[in-house]
């Protein structure tokens, strides 16, 4: 016979404490696992198998007698025999005596449904009540509990019949529900069907991050069925070998990690060994607190959306959303490479001095660090690599990031700067899609962009803190802002059908067609108001899109002036060619070649070189005038002078180059060169009295020198070194500027200041 237990008598309770528990997604509590206990039978516990618990009741030949024994020692009580293991075979035999005259009682034949001591595991697997009384009591029910989708018949369902029948409240207070994981097909991964990639490949060839990342970014953490893809775990990292260098650690590798991330990292890394190089010591990160007072408007901006991710994070973790997380996570990701990197180049690479360098170099520093504790449980492996790199040059850290604290949110930072920033992004991929569609390439300079917006604190920082950044990636030369939307636009409303389609109902045909015919009075008033009543509805900023349509001026085509806008801000490019910007593109593109040339070269961005340009004879006048007029551009863009092929030293060693024709309808060839001692060799003759074979012997020996070495040498000596190792020579100060310079560059530079 089956033995029951009484579920229908505790329904109500059960109803209850499941409106006590947090589940994530919400629907599945409310509405599956709501509707299971509302239908609930009485449970069938009893199970004719060998394996498994044994039932603790014994019976007596004529059922009339039961005893349902409590504990190990009862039964030794009650058997009179020393009990050693529950196992059916070891306890099938021990009888107990009637107490009413029926003989002995026998053990019944049957074991416990598996799924009763599933739902006993909050308190089975630490022997209560017999043991840690105190500790169970004072921790249940359980902070949190996962599992799939199909538990809520299974597991989450015997959870909470028990815990509701011995102690009246659920088992768990806080529950995320997953969906199940297919095969590609759709159907279940079967290993019959070998229809799944095996776990060992995915892990040995993209990594366990980025695994790990793509089934927390995927429908599964919402109970909802993921189609497992390759490919998907491919989106999440890619395949590469990497070399690290930095000033703080020799070498290491690492493969399969997200790109935008690795590449935030190598830009510090490569910058703080540039530092070294350079002279300055080894990168120490300024005081986070320093960096607080930081003037440059990216670094308070990146400051206030790490503040602001780690709030987020933080939140969104402790409400049990991981679906939320990474998508956030991912894009401060981006951000951070493609805005804060990215806008940041020159100051990330000492053009703006060492002590701002440092200042970028510290905010990067910190923002790297705090991103990596708050990945750090998504992404265990990578963070622990960062983490034991970025440590080593901070003492008194934790060994592991994994024993960090999470970082706490000092506040949200500065909402308009992060808003601000966030519409100068739109503003630059406004103007590439106006480029795009005119086929203008970002290396052809425009005169001209004009941004229209109402909000004159924005229109501010663009025109003032962003300028500077919106110019320099757009290649535009002016700016203007404009906060009068009707001067270049037509305003339009439209209601949000997607917001106000359930609230309204069968008044939304009526209330969109008078949205439709707000008159653009009627709209400048709706925003200054952020309210309006439309057919006894108020509607909110937030019910009504305003869509900016672009009214060009007068007597002008679409080829010479044209915009783009998303219906908060409108963007308007003059495209008119213009003669006087003819130098500033030639410029530009032939950076792009060096950089270019560079790269086919695999130079690190640290490695220094010389770079000579030699001009086809009939281009020769123009690109002397583009490289005179735009030597201030090119020197910052590539990092030393472009320098002609007559100032070339006789042993320069050229070991890239190549030939470029149709720029501009001009040619002209690029050569890279290894940096060239230039030698002052009156200076020379005068150190060793007019003896040439002494002053030859020593070009040879400082040739015979690695240059970065004789760099720190002579920043070491204040601009001074000693050489007394030459044989039969007698020693010499050399003065660096005097007796010789350490490249071609440094030489012109200098007879050109003199």
């Amino acid at each position: 016979s089956c033995r029951f237990v009484r579920v229908e008598k505790i329904k109500d309770q059960l109803l209850e404490n499941n409106k006590m528990t947090y589940w994530v997604p919400d629907f599945v509590k409310e509405k599956r696992f709501h509707n299971w206990l509302e239908n609930a039978r009485d449970w069938a516990v009893s199970r004719s198998r060998f394996w498994g618990t044994p039932l603790p009741v014994w019976m007596s030949d004529d059922g009339k007698e039961i005893r349902v024994i409590s504990s190990i020692e009862e039964l030794e009580k009650e058997s009179g025999e020393k009990v050693t293991d529950l196992h059916r075979h070891f306890i099938d035999h021990l009888t107990i005596p009637s107490k009413h005259g029926n003989g002995v009682l026998r053990r019944v034949d049957d074991v416990f449904d598996c799924w009763f001591e599933s739902g006993a595991m909050p308190y089975a697997y630490i022997h209560y009540p017999f043991e840690n009384k105190e500790l169970f009591e004072s921790n249940f029910p359980g902070h949190f509990v996962a599992e799939g989708l199909d538990q809520t018949r299974g597991w989450f369902y015997t959870l909470m019949v028990l815990s509701t029948a011995l102690f009246g409240k659920p088992a768990f207070r806080n529950l995320i529900c997953n969906g199940l994981v297919l095969a590609e097909d759709g159907k279940k991964m079967s290993k019959r069907l070998k229809n799944y990639p095996a776990p060992s490949e995915i892990l040995n060839e993209y990594g366990a991050d980025a695994l790990r990342l793509y089934i927390v970014n995927s429908p599964v953490v919402r109970a909802e069925p993921l189609r497992f893809k390759k490919d998907g775990v491919y989106g999440m990292a890619r395949k590469t070998n990497f070399k690290l260098y930095i000033v703080f650690l020799s070498q290491v590798k690492i493969r399969d990690v997200f790109l935008p991330w690795y590449n935030a990292y190598r830009f510090l890394v490569q910058n703080a060994k540039r530092l070294e190089i350079e002279g300055f010591g080894t990168f120490m990160p300024l005081d986070q607190s320093s960096l607080k007072s930081s003037s440059n408007v990216l670094d308070q901006w990146i400051n206030s959306a790490t503040q602001h991710l780690v709030h987020f994070v933080r939140q969104e973790m402790d409400a049990y959303r991981l679906y939320t997380v990474v998508p956030q996570l991912l894009k401060f990701l981006d951000d951070l490479t493609n805005i804060y990197v990215r806008f940041n180049r020159k100051r990330l690479k000492g053009r703006t001095g060492e002590e701002d360098c440092k200042i970028a170099l510290s905010t990067l520093y910190h923002v790297l660090l705090t991103s990596c504790k708050a990945m750090a449980p998504l992404t265990p492996f990578f963070t622990e690599v960062l983490y034991q790199n970025l440590r080593r040059v901070c003492e008194g850290v934790e060994e592991s990031i994994h024993y960090c604290s999470f970082p706490q949110a000092e506040g949200k930072g500065d909402e308009r700067i992060v808003q601000s920033v966030s519409r100068m992004t739109k503003i630059i991929d406004l103007a590439r899609n106006i480029r795009e569609r005119h086929n203008k390439p970002l290396k052809t300079p425009l005169r001209e962009m004009v941004v229209v917006h109402p909000d004159n604190d924005f229109l501010d920082d663009i025109a003032g803190k962003l300028r500077e950044y919106v110019l320099e990636e757009l290649n535009i030369r002016s700016l203007v802002p404009c906060n009068n939307p009707l001067k270049y636009a037509s305003l339009r409303a439209e209601p949000d059908f997607s917001v106000l389609g359930k609230r309204l109902g069968k008044s939304m045909g009526v209330v969109a067609k008078e949205v439709k015919a707000m008159s653009q009075e009627d709209i400048l008033a709706f925003e200054d108001a952020g309210e309006v009543t439309i057919a006894g509805h108020c509607l909110k900023m937030s019910d009504i899109k305003v869509l900016r349509d672009f009214k060009r001026p007068d007597n002008t085509t679409e080829e010479e002036i044209d915009a783009a806008g998303d219906g908060d801000v409108l963007v308007i490019l003059d495209l008119r060619p213009d003669d006087s910007l003819f130098e500033a593109g030639v410029a530009r593109e032939v950076v792009n070649r060096i950089q270019k040339l560079r790269k086919k070269a695999s130079l690190e961005p640290t490695d220094v070189v010389e770079v000579y340009i030699s001009p086809s004879e009939k281009d020769t006048s123009t690109l002397k005038q583009v490289l005179s007029s735009q030597e201030q551009y090119v020197r910052d863009a590539i990092g030393s002078p472009l320098l002609l092929p007559e100032v070339m030293p006789a042993h320069a060693v050229i070991f890239c180059e190549e030939i470029f024709h149709g720029v501009y309808n001009m040619s002209f060839t690029i050569s890279l060169s290894r940096p060239t001692l230039v030698f002052n060799d009156e200076a020379l003759l005068s150190l060793y009295e007019g003896n040439s074979n002494f002053a030859r012997g020593l070009q040879a020996y400082l040739k015979s020198r690695d240059t970065n070495n004789l760099k720190s040498e002579f920043q070491v000596g204040n601009g001074k070194i000693r050489v007394d190792c030459i044989k039969d020579q007698p020693p010499v100060d050399v003065l660096l500027g005097q007796h010789l310079f350490l490249s071609v560059g440094e030489y012109y530079l200098s007879n050109k200041s003199g």
